[in-house]
């Protein structure tokens, strides 16, 4: 098999991982703002839990990326990680108060964050021998289907049984599926190193500028980008959508981020950064329709959300993977997972309070945040030609 083969493999079956992974907290998170709105929690307290789940477990990966670079036991970590993130998911089930369900949701995200740094450095090297949009689109892609997948199972026993803990329960599935298709993969290609065929200077000190650049412009565009807890807790409260119907149009976000991973990056590989200012301008139109509109304007609203999010993370990462040498790529990714969690963080405790207070003042500042990210890129793209 060739190398080029074998790193294309090697994407899939990293992909079937996440494709579990995803299917098991993300079929939780379809639900998690909507049960926590039932067990008695405020629009303010949905968004700051959302909002700390993703800074500690962003900030988390700022330590575990530097320990990734140091011991490099990428594998070893990005087991630890993985195992963390879905153990904890069918827990949920047992949540009888939003004081229980928010710690579980933490938990969560803080196993996310052991394992992504590593798990980002591993697939950047196979990435870069298939071209590093397209990997990390592939990736993002097989991750979205299982997170329409695990929605979906989630609807499927709502259905069924009629109550929020037993669709945490079933996630226990796809969370065991998961952990032995890596443990499978990690005794079958124990260093994949071994794709990235180039090397670059290895004698540069620190991180380039452009680097520290582009971390704002993401960190922008994180901060007014609404989470999906705080969307469903207002489908909830304004009546929109039912305890069936918000899981399936979290799996209908998911489908078209899947799609959008694939084709924006392809179009990285080809046009470079003008991809993303371009699905930026896609995107830019969900949060008035979301929060503004009815069921109708709803639906489209969640379309482009979706489109937002599969282009971000199928280009922002392969950004990182072009400017830095393999060496300090899991630093990188740590310190731009943490900036990038730090900003979504304070975008979401934000909209959160806004939430309380006026709806069009959300959408405005969403708007407003997006449109000056989108501003920084272009300005980057210019002054260090990035691509």
């Amino acid at each position: 098999m060739s190398q080029k083969n074998a790193a294309l493999q090697f994407v899939i079956l990293l992909g079937v991982v996440s494709l579990c992974a995803d299917a098991t907290y993300e079929g939780a998170r379809s639900i998690t703002g909507a049960y926590l709105s039932v067990l008695g929690a405020t629009g303010t307290v949905v968004g700051l839990v959302a909002g700390l789940g993703e800074l500690i477990g962003y900030g988390l990966r700022l330590l575990t990326g530097y320990w990734s670079d140091r011991t490099r036991q990428y594998w070893g970590i990005t087991t630890l990680g993985y195992a963390i993130n879905t153990a904890v998911v069918p827990l949920m089930a047992l949540a009888g108060r939003w004081e229980v369900l928010a710690g579980l949701m933490i938990a969560e995200r803080t196993g996310k964050a052991i394992r992504t740094p590593p798990r980002d450095v591993l697939l950047s090297h196979a990435a870069i021998r298939v071209g590093k949009g397209f990997g990390f689109g592939l990736h993002e892609a097989m991750d979205q289907i299982g997170a329409v997948l695990g929605p979906l199972l989630v609807t499927s026993v709502l259905l069924w049984r009629g109550h929020y803990p037993a669709g945490f329960a079933v996630l226990v599935i796809p969370a065991v599926l998961g952990l032995i298709v890596l443990l499978w993969l990690r005794q079958g290609y124990p260093n994949p190193r071994e794709f990235e065929s180039t090397r670059q200077d290895l004698h540069s000190e620190g991180l380039p500028q452009q680097f520290w650049v582009y971390l704002g412009a993401v960190a922008l565009l994180a901060a007014g980008y609404v989470d999906f807890p705080l969307i469903a807790f207002h489908l909830q409260q304004a009546g929109v959508e039912t305890l069936i119907q918000i899981p399936l149009l979290y799996a209908l976000a998911m489908g078209v981020d899947a799609i959008a991973a694939l084709l924006f990056g392809y179009g990285f590989d080809r046009w470079g950064m003008a991809t993303l200012i371009l699905a930026i301008g896609c995107s830019l139109g969900f949060a008035p329709l979301i929060f503004l509109g009815g069921t109708h304007f709803a639906l489209v609203g969640m379309v482009l959300w979706g489109i937002g999010m599969g282009a971000q993370e199928s280009i922002l990462k392969a950004v990182v993977a072009g400017m830095v040498t393999p060496e300090r790529r899991g630093s990188a990714y740590g310190i731009f997972n943490t900036g990038y969690g730090l900003a979504w963080f304070l975008g979401s405790a934000v909209m959160g309070i806004l939430y309380d207070f006026s709806l069009p003042v959300l959408v405005i500042f969403s708007l407003s945040i997006q449109l000056l990210a989108a501003i920084v890129l272009i300005w980057l793209t210019q002054r260090f030609r990035v691509n």
